[in-house]
This record gives structure tokens, C-alpha cells and sequence, in this order.
């Protein structure tokens, strides 16, 4: 029936012509429909072929002899909108439904959009209760109420843009890094170690399952699964730092998780992270180079390729919003802790906060610090030694005392980056704690390392206020929905 002759490299089918075609929208008399995504079709590349597309239905408008539908796949923030006689009207036909239409492309006569899709055939594939579905069409729902359905926000354009956006993002922090000759590490989610000691981690516990006995019988599991306790990942950093040991330049970009008790508009028990280490690190400048690198490259990529969906929250969800309008040509400013602390004890600013110098900076401080220098993001250097981790390099400076460490302020959110040169020298580091001591024992480098929370990332360049509107599931304190 279905004959093939191998020529070379190629594979050429033939069909007798006494067959019948094979496929839904193929036939003698109709060539076969090619399925375009709504993107494709809106380019306007295919006009005047015949094809199929298939999405969900925006919006719904029945004239006399024509019905008018507006279908989208997420693949675009405008829908293509499909012109059919009203005789293809189906009463399953309505807003929300799942839809497969097939037709003919053509340039559409209406400036509100460059083409159509004249159809001849709309299936209706999943129909729509639209009195019990939660979201109405034309109207436009808030943030906090979206939240409310996680498993269907993704239906209305907002959080649509949000996801393309998300995932443009993310595609560009790897392709940043690999262009910049750091290796990816794939980094645990369960490890031993608390990264930050922060003491605020979900424990890994052994809870469903029996253990047989040698008797046959049957006995409760030890709760410590690895032999020793274990933890969902409050950061990679650690085998970050294992692995500079071999390479000089790693990334990991992954989830973490923290157990804190918070339904803060800054908080989540589960976020990404994106954390790199670079081995023969002297100053805090090779750090700031590659964050503010990161930063620019990141932004620069989302906006070329996703200007409508950014513009979309610039424009209702965050009106005057500064940060990824003007293809992120600002320069970014960088003090010294100290001189963080002398603009906020000159302000005639009221902070909930004391500042002194010795005081961790809160989030209204780092806000006000970013609108003092002009809205745009800061690097601050030089913490107070007591204030970083054991493993953030020693300064050695008297009196201050201080770490090199290094914060990115960004406008809108604060802190969005945290880094450190890591402390190599052996003789400190032994005289504070055993941790670490092979890692500087056996061929130790001067290295560094910063986070950057991809989440509060995102709220900087759209301007969204609370965390849990640019994460697709939510998890914090008393939430875990879906």
C-alpha cells in the first residue's frame, strides 16, 4: 500500500492512487490542512494557505450571517480571530471552550489586526460552563483575585504574559551562562547541609511505607532515610563551591525552599534561585561585572522578544513603572555600606527600623536607597563582618571591621541579588570552624559567589508588588493549593 524507495539520505513515499488519504484533513479533493500555532498564523506568513489551528475562545460575537471568534493558544498575547458563517454557530460554542478550527488565512480589512482565519470548520473539542467559570470576558480581574484560582489563572492574558515572559526569562539566564563559559550543575533539593543557617528548613522524613523484617514481619522505617537528618535545599551554593574546585565558572538554577511562617508579599516556602561561583575571584568587582551582566542580558532578551506581554503590565498593572522601558541603558551605582548608612541617618525619613551602623538593612531601607540614587539599581559593598556568614571574606579593616559582600538593590523590591568573595584562607577558617577544610586544604582558589531570586527578578522588571503573582503555583505558609 504505502511503498518507499531509499535514495540516498532521503526517504521518498509514494502512494497508489487507488488509496485513500490518511489523516482527518486530508483528502483527494482538499490538500492537507498545516497546523499553526496563533503566533504563526498572526505573522502573516501563511496568508492565503489553508490550516488548522486550535486554542481556547477569548471572546464570542454572533452577527446575522457571520460569527465572529477570538481564539488563542498562549503562544501569543493577541488572539486570531476567526470569521465564519453563522450557520458553523454551535451553542457549546463560548468563552473558555477548547476549540479546533480549520480554514483559509487571509489579510484582514480591519486595521485592528493584520490577519484572519476565514473557517470552515469549528469543532468545539471541550465546552465551557461559563456561569460557574470564574472569569467573565472583557473584564478585567485584579491580581489577588486571580490568585484565588491557580489552576486557571493561566486562562486570562495577564498571567498568560506572565508565564511567556517567565519562561523567556529563564531560557535566558542559561543561555547568558553558557555563553560565558560557566557550567551548569545540577545541585540536590535534598542535602545535609543548611547553606545559610538560617534554621528555617523542611525536613525530609520517611512517613508512608513499612520495612520488612527478617521475620517476615514488618517494622516502622528509620525516620532519617539517609542515615543522617536531611533537608529540602535552602541553596546550592555549597556544592557550587565543590565543583569551582574543578571549574571555574558554575551555575545552578533550581528551586529552594524555606520554612518560614510568613504571608508576606516577599515570601515564598518555594522559589527558584539563580546562584553562580567563580574560582580566581580577587575583588568584589569581578562579581558586580558578572551580576550586573546577568541583570542587563536577561532584561534585554525578555523585552526583544516579549515587548506586548511586558507592555501589558506596564500598562495595568504597574503604570509608571521605570525598570526594563528604556532597553536598560542606566548606569547602576554602587556605595559602601557605610555611606548606605550615613544617606539614611541624613533623611528626614521616618523608618520603622533604628538606623545604625551594625543594623542589617530592611527592605524600606534598601527601597529608599534605590529611590535616593535615582531609581536605579545599586550595588552595596563592605557589610559589617557580623552581618555575613563565616564563609563571606574577612576585609580585616579596623575599626569597621567588614566582609566583601555585595548586594543588588533594584528598584520596586529591594535586595535582589546577595553575594560574597569566599574566605580561602586556611588559617582563618581554622580558626573559626572545621567546616570547609578540605575544600581549602586541597587546591583551594580565591573564589565568590552571589544568588539572584528569579521570582523577585521578575517582580523588578514588571513591577508586580506581591511574589505570589509571577510564580505559577504559589506555596507559602498555610497554602499549598493544587
Amino acid at each position: 500500500m504505502f511503498p518507499c524507495v531509499l535514495k540516498a539520505v532521503d526517504v521518498v513515499f509514494s502512494v497508489s492512487s487507488a488509496s485513500r488519504c490518511v489523516g482527518r484533513y486530508c483528502s483527494r479533493r482538499a490538500p492537507p490542512r498545516r497546523l499553526l500555532r496563533v503566533a504563526q498564523a498572526l505573522d502573516g506568513s501563511e496568508v492565503g494557505s489553508s490550516v488548522t489551528v486550535q486554542g481556547w475562545v477569548r471572546s464570542v460575537r454572533s452577527q446575522k450571517d457571520h460569527l465572529f471568534v477570538h481564539v488563542n493558544d498562549g503562544s501569543s498575547l493577541q488572539p486570531l480571530q476567526i470569521v465564519a458563517s453563522s450557520e458553523l454557530s454551535d451553542s457549546l460554542l463560548t468563552f473558555g471552550s477548547a476549540v479546533e478550527v480549520a480554514g483559509r488565512l487571509k489579510e484582514s480589512p480591519s486595521g485592528k489586526q493584520r490577519v484572519e482565519l476565514l473557517a470552515d470548520r469549528i469543532d468545539v473539542v471541550g465546552g465551557c460552563n461559563t456561569l460557574d467559570f470564574p472569569f467573565k470576558t472583557k473584564e478585567r480581574h485584579g491580581l489577588e483575585y486571580l490568585r484565588q484560582y491557580p489552576h486557571l489563572r493561566c486562562r486570562t492574558n495577564v498571567f498568560s504574559s506572565l508565564l511567556r515572559i517567565r519562561s523567556v526569562a529563564a531560557a535566558a539566564v542559561h543561555s547568558h551562562f553558557t555563553e560565558n563559559g560557566f557550567v551548569q550543575i545540577h545541585t540536590p533539593v535534598i542535602t545535609s547541609n543548611d547553606c545559610e543557617g538560617a534554621g528555617e528548613l523542611f525536613q525530609v522524613e520517611v512517613r508512608s511505607f513499612k520495612i520488612k523484617s527478617k521475620n517476615n514481619g514488618t517494622k516502622e522505617p528509620d525516620q532519617n532515610f539517609f542515615s543522617v537528618p536531611a533537608f529540602l535545599t535552602v541553596s546550592g551554593q555549597l556544592h557550587l563551591e565543590v565543583m569551582s574546585g574543578a571549574f571555574s565558572r558554575v551555575f545552578t538554577f533550581g528551586p529552594t525552599f524555606r520554612a518560614e511562617n510568613s504571608q508576606s508579599r516577599r515570601h515564598l516556602a518555594e522559589f527558584y534561585m539563580v546562584e553562580a561561583e567563580l574560582a580566581f575571584t580577587r575583588s568584589l568587582e569581578d562579581l558586580t561585572a558578572v551580576m550586573e551582566d546577568l541583570f542587563r542580558s536577561v532584561t534585554e532578551r525578555v523585552l526583544t522578544q516579549c515587548p506586548e506581554d511586558v507592555d501589558l503590565f506596564h500598562q495595568r498593572v504597574s503604570p509608571g513603572h521605570r525598570v526594563g522601558t528604556a532597553r536598560v541603558q542606566y548606569d547602576v551605582l554602587g556605595i559602601t555600606y557605610t555611606e548606605a548608612i550615613d544617606i539614611l541617618n541624613r533623611s528626614s525619613h521616618q523608618f520603622s527600623f533604628p538606623t545604625t551602623w551594625g543594623c542589617d538593612l530592611q527592605t524600606e531601607h534598601e527601597k529608599f536607597l534605590v529611590r535616593h540614587c535615582g531609581d536605579v539599581p545599586v550595588f552595596v559593598t563592605d557589610y559589617p563582618y557580623d552581618l555575613k556568614p563565616f564563609y563571606a571574606r574577612d576585609n580585616r579593616d579596623r575599626p569597621q571591621h567588614t566582609a566583601a559582600a555585595v548586594d543588588l538593590l533594584v528598584p520596586g523590591v529591594g535586595e535582589l541579588c546577595g553575594g560574597s568573595l569566599r574566605e580561602d584562607r586556611l588559617d582563618l577558617l581554622t580558626a573559626r570552624l572545621a567546616q570547609y577544610l578540605d575544600l581549602r586544604r586541597f587546591g583551594s582558589a580565591p573564589h565568590g559567589g552571589f544568588g539572584m531570586g528569579f521570582e523577585r527578578y521578575l517582580q523588578c522588571i514588571l513591577g508586580v508588588d506581591n511574589i505570589k503573582d509571577v510564580v505559577p503555583f504559589p506555596r507559602f505558609s498555610h497554602s499549598c493549593l493544587l
